[in-house]
């Protein structure tokens, strides 16, 4: 299987378990907690969807060069970037596509929960609250990525520097897995080319 194909079913595969997940986690929350607690979940899966959505921006805008010096002098998180830049199709994909949609998905889901629960408590038309609640999350959440963008077009090096920092800390890159990779990359290459 060339490497599109399984990119396409690990796309595929990790979409399906992160929508369980968070399906799962967001239905059980729900109907034990109350409606606070429900609008704060949802707030928080807006959150989720905006930060995604300026992690993939970041990454698609910036380039790698700032980064090479920072490695050089052992900065931590600068190669774990210069790994998210030349990654950039898969990270934006997995940032924007996946994560931003099924969270997403959630949030539509969890709205419609919020609607009833809160229509029931409020003695209101559910067709009213439905409307009103799901007008409120679509605009915070484009809202939110429209202003996203332009942070992450603007601050995309400090973005990805703070990013690089924190999957150093769950799983750093060191020199030798560095050119571990570029030697992998050369040989990928040499056997395309055969």
């Amino acid at each position: 299987m060339n490497n599109n194909k399984k990119w396409i079913v690990r796309v595929f595969l990790t979409t399906f378990i992160l929508s369980i997940f968070f399906n799962g986690i967001t239905n059980v929350l729900l109907d034990k907690l109350n409606i606070y607690i429900a609008f704060l979940v949802l707030l928080v899966m807006i959150i989720i969807n905006i930060v995604f959505d300026i992690i993939g921006m970041a990454v698609a805008t910036c380039e790698e060069a700032p980064f090479h010096a920072k490695a050089a002098k052992k900065h931590k998180g600068a190669r774990e970037a210069i790994k998210l830049i030349r990654s950039k199709e898969k990270v934006t994909n997995f940032c924007n596509d996946i994560v931003g949609d099924v969270v997403g998905i959630v949030s539509g889901s969890l709205s419609a929960l919020v609607s009833v629960n809160l229509s029931s408590v409020l003695e209101i038309n559910i067709f009213i609250v439905s409307l009103l609640i799901g007008a409120i999350v679509a605009s915070l959440t484009v809202g939110g990525k429209a202003i996203g963008k332009l942070i992450a077009i603007e601050k995309c090096n400090e973005i990805l520097y703070m990013v690089g920092a924190v999957i150093h800390i769950f799983v750093p890159i060191n020199a030798a897995n560095t050119i571990d990779e570029k030697t992998k990359r050369k040989n990928e290459e040499k056997n395309k080319n055969n």
